[in-house]
């Protein structure tokens, strides 16, 4: 069991936040589908942006009555405080600190993994918030600005020290991004350094990896992104994995096209009819991507302007299969 404050979750397995994939319907489908818990996307710490449509849909809270995990990120610890304050306020179970993303528009504003550089703005960050909130505060971190400048485990100290409840680690640089091996080495001496739980992520692509990770590492959870983008039931897999160390059986096509459709419903739902086509669109793509013919669907999928075609078309698709 892993305890994150007053919370005990059921099983060894998050979902990791990733910007514009986990929002409330996907997170939501992971965590009915075996997710321990599910972290929001990235949410600027920046007040003036909180009332746009964009941050207004990227905050609305679990359907199923799940733990809301919700991200923020910035680099002013006052803003953070507040933004912590703000989203306690609306309800989150639990705020999650980003200091791991290494995208470059968020570090040209000092913030997601650019902050690993400055070790005195990450203990100033980490205590404002704790002391902002009265929920539990976790912290996604990265192993460091770059390999010559691997600083992992002194932020976990600093981070626990701070009242951090949970560490998640991605296992590679800023530098090296999502590209290279990961780090497993860095999260085992995280690991050993201290006695909060710590998550173990990158690469985690499959139930025998997420077991060997556990091992390797002695981390107390596995922390899966990539690899849960068409595949939500990934979560079951590990699950299973975990406890039987046998590996579940495949998902039967007709699931699979009730998932999809499902979701599509209710990406619809949330950002209307125009909106939720699009995103519809790299959904589908993963989700059939190892299906016979999904190359042709996906040309012709993303060609239809219309919620209804794309229901037809998918209806259409899945039938000579479900045969």
């Amino acid at each position: 069991m892993i305890t994150i404050g007053q919370h005990t979750l059921e099983g060894r397995v998050i979902l990791a936040p990733m910007a514009g994939i986990t929002d409330q319907p996907f997170r939501d489908l992971c965590v009915d589908l075996g997710a321990s818990l599910a972290v929001s996307e990235m949410l600027t710490c920046n007040s003036e942006l909180w009332s746009s449509r964009k941050n207004r849909t990227r905050y609305i809270h679990s359907a199923n009555g799940s733990l809301n995990s919700i991200q923020i990120a910035g680099s002013d610890p006052y803003m953070m405080a507040d933004a912590a304050r703000m989203h306690e306020d609306l309800g989150a179970d639990i705020i999650d600190i980003n200091m791991g993303c290494p995208a470059k528009k968020v570090l040209k504003k000092a913030a997601g993994s650019a902050l690993l550089k400055d070790v005195e703005l990450v203990t100033q960050i980490l205590k404002e918030v704790v002391n902002a909130v009265a929920i539990p505060v976790t912290l996604k971190i990265r192993t460091g600005w770059s390999p010559q400048s691997r600083n992992g485990v002194q932020i976990a100290k600093i981070a626990q020290d701070a009242g951090i409840q949970l560490l998640s680690v991605h296992g590679r640089t800023r530098e090296c991004r999502f590209v290279g091996e990961v780090e497993y080495d860095t999260i085992k001496a995280v690991k050993a350094a201290v006695s909060i739980p710590v998550i173990a992520n990158g690469d985690i692509s499959s139930a025998h990896k997420a077991k060997q990770v556990l091992d390797y590492t002695g981390a107390d959870g596995v922390m899966v992104g990539r690899a849960a983008q068409g595949n939500p039931w990934i979560f079951q897999q590990i699950n299973h994995y975990l406890a039987t160390g046998q590996n579940l059986a495949n998902r039967p096509i007709e699931e699979l096209r009730t998932t999809l459709l499902a979701h599509l419903e209710q990406l619809q739902a949330l950002y209307g009819d125009f909106k939720g086509m699009l995103f519809a669109r790299k959904h589908v793509a993963w989700y059939t991507e190892t299906l016979p013919g999904s190359e042709h669907l996906r040309r012709r999928f993303n060609a239809l302007n219309r919620y209804d075609e794309q229901v037809r078309e998918l209806s259409d698709y899945f039938a000579p299969l479900l045969d």
